[in-house]
């Protein structure tokens, strides 16, 4: 709906509640000028019950049901309230042609009830105590509302989340591993180089040993220092000593 729109029909809605509400004011306001005795009268007149109450209550009404839905407030609550009170009469005075209590005839009677039905439905419209009061009432606990709502939801999710594990007294401490030990198990298994493909490394071969030199048979070999007891120039061969005939 265009602003334009709304603002036309809360114009309109504003000259109804001018409207109706000034009717019934008017004629709660002859009422009160007649006077309570006055009104009880015209009431005995129309065989209603309890006239005395009549008086009152219509009076009344109407002239405060009247001032408020002109003001625009609680125009729901007024509107059934007049519907009420325009009904009740009409029910009283269905055999009369004129209504000298209401200021009109049963016609006028029928049409205020049908405008107080209708304001009812439809409220006061943004041009109205209603509007600017006790609807920003109602936004502002909405938004308590929904704030307590946000809260709770809250709340609720925390609750939810997974405790941690407290230790169980008596229970023996897990040690937690040592960073040494993790790095350790970070680098079993083999050793893969980016590239090279995804194979095992071969197993070095082990080292050949080195040849083992000969022994020398000292038996054999010549000596030239001389043995024990032995002259100069001799050689033991074998067991022997050359150098001299024997």
């Amino acid at each position: 709906m265009s602003p334009v729109k709304k603002t036309f029909i809360d114009l309109a809605t504003l000259a109804a509640r001018i409207g109706v509400g000034g009717i019934f004011f008017a004629n709660g306001w002859a009422k009160l000028r007649a006077g309570l005795d006055a009104t009880e009268t015209q009431f005995l007149q129309l065989d209603a019950p309890i006239p005395s109450f009549w008086a009152a209550a219509t009076m009344l009404i109407e002239l405060l049901g009247g001032a408020l839905l002109i003001a625009g407030l609680a125009v729901p609550v007024v509107g059934v309230l007049l519907f009420a009170e325009a009904l009740a009469v009409f029910i009283l005075a269905a055999g009369d042609t004129g209504l000298p209590l209401t200021g009109g005839s049963v016609q006028l009677v029928v049409a205020l009830g049908a405008a107080s039905v209708l304001l009812s439905v439809n409220g006061g419209g943004r041009l109205s105590v209603d509007h600017m009061v006790i609807i920003k009432r109602r936004d502002a606990e909405a938004a308590d509302e929904m704030a307590a709502d946000m809260e709770a939801d809250t709340v609720i999710n925390a609750l939810r989340e997974p405790k941690r594990s407290e230790p169980t007294p008596g229970a023996p401490a897990q040690s937690k591993p040592s960073p040494d030990s993790e790095r350790t198990d970070a680098h079993k298994g083999p050793v893969t180089f980016p590239n090279q493909p995804d194979e095992p490394t071969a197993p070095h071969p082990k080292p050949k040993p080195a040849p083992r030199k000969p022994r020398r048979d000292t038996t054999t070999e010549n000596r030239s220092e001389p043995a024990a007891g032995g002259e100069p120039g001799d050689t033991l061969v074998a067991g022997r000593r050359s150098g001299k005939p024997e």
